[in-house]
Formats: structure tokens, sequence, C-alpha cells
């Protein structure tokens, strides 16, 4: 199931919300990226740390199924534990940006999922992103600059949610993966 949106358009949120419910069946994607930790953020929980020489020995080596520049940084999506889940028939979330999404469903097109959240307009992504406190002012108006990209690129997913009100937003990401599910699609 791959979830994108502008940067601070509640992906990660959403994502977590879902897994906190506790269903054995997900599990969450971790990317590797290069860019710093921020507080409150744990190694091999929210993302591995990496530096970029280990990041560019990841892409030489085929370790990852998908890696982008992104916001002056690299982002990417370790192989070994996807195989290893979809081959148990797990529900894999991953929290990634648009042309990673449609990486990933380039190279898993019968079990991938695109949801793209849609903000309820620029004002609230604006909001949130500066009101998240985590990054600076250029690195805030280096997501803003993405941001229509981000949209124009969430046309060629699937599906759409607009994320006005976070429960709202969840249900409707649950009511497509259990859609998906009973057509047994995945």
């Amino acid at each position: 199931m791959v979830v994108s949106s502008p940067s601070g358009g509640g992906k990660t949120t959403v994502i977590r919300k879902i897994l906190e419910e506790g269903d054995r069946r997900y599990r969450f994607s971790i990317s590797a990226t290069t860019r710093p930790r921020r507080p409150l953020e744990k190694n091999g929980v929210d993302y591995w740390f990496v530096d970029e020489t280990t990041f560019q020995h990841m892409v030489c080596a085929g370790e990852l199924v998908e890696y982008e520049r992104v916001h002056d940084h690299w982002y990417g999506t370790p192989q070994k534990p996807i195989l290893k889940w979809l081959k148990k028939g797990c529900i894999v979330f991953f929290d990634i940006d648009v042309n990673g999404a449609v990486s990933i469903n380039n190279h898993f097109p019968d079990q991938t999922l695109m949801i793209f959240l849609d903000p309820p307009d620029r004002e609230t992504l604006l909001r949130r992103l500066s009101g998240r406190a985590t990054e600076s002012e250029e690195e805030v108006a280096l997501r803003l600059k993405r941001m229509e990209m981000e949209l124009e690129m969430g046309e060629l997913f699937q599906h759409h949610v607009t994320n006005i009100v976070l429960g709202e937003a969840i249900k409707g990401v649950k009511q497509l993966i259990e859609d998906r599910l009973n057509s047994k699609h995945i």
C-alpha cells in the first residue's frame, strides 16, 4: 500500500495511526535516508539514517527497490524486507514521495495500491508544513517548491483521499485497503 502526498500532507501520520491498530497483516517499509535525524526520530524505526557513502554503496549493490534525491537528501527503499514480507502475504505500507510511489508500482504492479492524500488546499498544506517546526525556513521553501510537481504527479495514483479531518482520512485509506483485500487483488 503506497501512501503518498506532498510534504505536510499527512502520509506518515495516517500510516502510523493505522499501524497502531495492530493488524498483524501490516508491515511498514522503513526507508533509508541521508537526511539528518529529527528530534524524537529513531534509527531503524522512522528511517535507516545513513551517510552518503553508505547510501551509494546500497545503490551500487542493488539493495534498493527505488531511490531518489529529494530536498537535498537521498531516500530509498531497501528491497530485502519487502520481498520477504510479500512472500509471506503481508501488506506492506510505503510512506514515500510520489516518484518513489511510481517506482514501487513499476516493481510490484500486481501488489501495489497507490493512495494519494490530497490536502484540502495549499494554505492548509503550508500551515501544516510550517507548523511542524522540524525544518529550517530553507527546507520548508524546498518542500514548497516541490509541492506543485507532487500534486501533479498525484494524478497518476489510483485512489485519492482528501485529508481534511485526520480520522476521516484514516477511515478512507482503510476502506480502500479493505476493498482491495475483498476483491482479492493484492
